[in-house]
């Protein structure tokens, strides 16, 4: 499921970094602000067009992306897995592309481009956030039904809006505010994902939990040739695009990027996995009629 550069580099990197920071005594969330504070100062560096300063900014965004291993990796190690974890990184993985778009507009904008640039860089951070919504979604869902041990960690709207409802601003605002960002991150990757979400609640419904095997077997088999595209929408893919693009000068061209190929991309994958959530729908149905 994982690129050759998160297997061969950024997994290794992230283990040796999450064992020394368990001997440090810190948190994941901890690790987790580290890395976006990386990343945030890398995203000010490209603003300036000086190659070498752009280049220490290219150092602090690997930096950033193998914290951003670790915090998970450190998670798993000393046994804090959580859901509210799981909702810092993905803020803080997208205070790090904020960062990144707001200072290469600004590079430009000082420059003497015209405003429109800001329609162009704004267009390209919807895209981004779409398509790496959606990536998750997918990625989450693989786990869900070929896996047994990721069932139980794969949230839904309805869930999640039950308890964001339990919650009180009064009492446990920070918890309420982290809870109510990621129920309308969740509601986001559900609308992407249509069929999806209805093939996981209707064999949820059907199976009980208890997935055949011949089900896991048929969505893995399915699913499974299309990880290497939806690996192109992920952070490795953008940022070895970006940092080829700022050492020619010419990092404008990273919004054109989202915006034509990578989207094009995203609309091909969407269409594939909606019509292979459907097929497997009718099969599941159909079958469980049968016995």
């Amino acid at each position: 499921m994982e690129g050759v550069l998160d297997l061969y580099f950024y997994r290794r990197v992230g283990f040796w970094l999450a064992e020394f920071f368990a001997r440090l005594k810190m948190t994941p969330a901890a690790v987790t602000w580290l890395a976006g504070l990386c990343g945030i100062v890398a995203g000010h560096l490209y603003y300036y067009r000086d190659l070498r300063v752009n280049i220490v900014g290219m150092v602090l965004h690997v930096c950033a992306n193998a914290l951003d291993n670790a915090d998970g990796q450190l998670a798993r190690l000393t046994h804090r897995e959580s859901r509210e974890g799981r909702i810092i990184d993905s803020i803080a993985d997208h205070l790090v592309f904020v960062s990144i778009y707001v200072h290469l507009t600004l590079r430009y904008l000082v420059e003497g481009s015209s405003p429109a640039i800001c329609l162009l860089a704004l267009a390209a951070g919807i895209s981004h956030a779409l398509q790496g919504a959606a990536a998750d979604y997918y990625r989450s869902t693989y786990l869900y039904f070929v896996t047994a041990t990721a069932q139980t960690g794969m949230d839904s709207s309805s869930g999640l809006r039950s308890d964001y409802r339990k919650l009180r601003w009064r009492t446990r605002p920070w918890d309420k505010l982290l809870l109510a960002l990621y129920l309308n991150f969740t509601r986001q990757q559900e609308m992407l994902a249509p069929r999806v979400k209805k093939l996981r609640d209707t064999v949820g419904a059907l199976f009980h939990g208890q997935l055949p095997a011949w089900l896991r077997e048929r969505y893995r088999s399915s699913a499974r040739p299309m990880f290497k595209w939806w690996g192109l929408l992920m952070t490795n893919n953008r940022m070895l695009v970006l940092f080829a693009l700022l050492f020619i000068g010419q990092p404008i061209w990273y919004f054109w990027f989202e915006l034509i190929p990578l989207n094009l991309l995203f609309v091909i994958l969407i269409f594939r996995q909606e019509n292979m959530a459907e097929s497997l729908l009718e099969i599941a149905e159909s079958s469980r009629a049968t016995v």
